[in-house]
């Protein structure tokens, strides 16, 4: 009995140091948030998710280990796939507030498991599984609640175009921290709100202001599309 104890605690060692050594040394998490009317108002096409049409909201792209250098590691480990069953009690949730607006038109599952293979297996940790990473982001977006920030200072999806440092201005103020706006351009050469960037902590837990704000092209005025 003794040995097999034994045996036993010299797997879960092995276990635990196979996890240290393929995550990796990262400073903190870029949390992105995308605009469903950008990404689909575009010349690039977009399909709803088999559960239909995702709500007028800002959704999940990705939690994303950064380095403060503008180095961040990927694919970490590509023995560990997403497990369905690891996720299950979150996948309501994933399916509202991370859903995949790809073609053809899917779960969301496939989305998901590409970011963890390529982001989250570099988070991960003794803290961080693959439950604790998804549970940390939808946490994250909650916390957040971009559009209501947005609409607060009169700002909101309805084509009108806004002043890119309001919409800045505006998420500070709510979440006490400076995002990076990412824009994209539509069919008729409009400079859209595509994406948000905020910065958390190697936790996952907090928002912090951040170390390196990601460079994207935006004009001074971009549009808020409908949804």
């Amino acid at each position: 009995m003794k040995l097999n104890f034994s045996i036993f605690i010299k797997l879960l060692t092995i276990q635990y140091l196979s996890v240290l050594c393929v995550s990796e040394d990262f400073d903190f998490f870029y949390f992105v948030q995308q605009w469903p009317g950008s990404y689909c108002d575009t010349k690039h096409s977009c399909c709803y998710p088999r559960t239909g049409k995702p709500a007028a909201d800002f959704g999940i792209h990705g939690l994303w280990p950064q380095n403060k250098d503008g180095s961040y590691p990927q694919n970490c480990n590509r023995d560990s796939s997403l497990d369905e069953d690891q996720i299950s009690d979150l996948t309501s949730s994933l399916q509202k507030d991370w859903p995949s607006l790809s073609c053809p038109s899917s779960t969301g599952f496939s989305f998901w498991s590409h970011e963890w293979e390529k982001h989250g297996t570099c988070a991960e940790s003794e803290e961080i599984d693959q439950h604790g990473y998804f549970e940390a982001a939808l946490k994250l977006k909650e916390k957040a609640n971009l559009l209501q920030a947005l609409k607060n200072s009169g700002i909101k999806p309805d084509d009108e175009f806004y002043d890119l440092d309001s919409i800045k201005e505006a998420i500070k103020e709510a979440t006490g921290f400076t995002p990076g706006i990412e824009c994209n351009t539509d069919a008729s050469k409009n400079s859209q709100i595509y994406q948000v960037f905020m910065c958390a902590d190697i936790s996952g837990s907090e928002f912090i202001e951040c170390p390196v704000v990601p460079k994207r092209k935006c004009a001074s005025k971009v549009q808020f599309p409908k949804f």
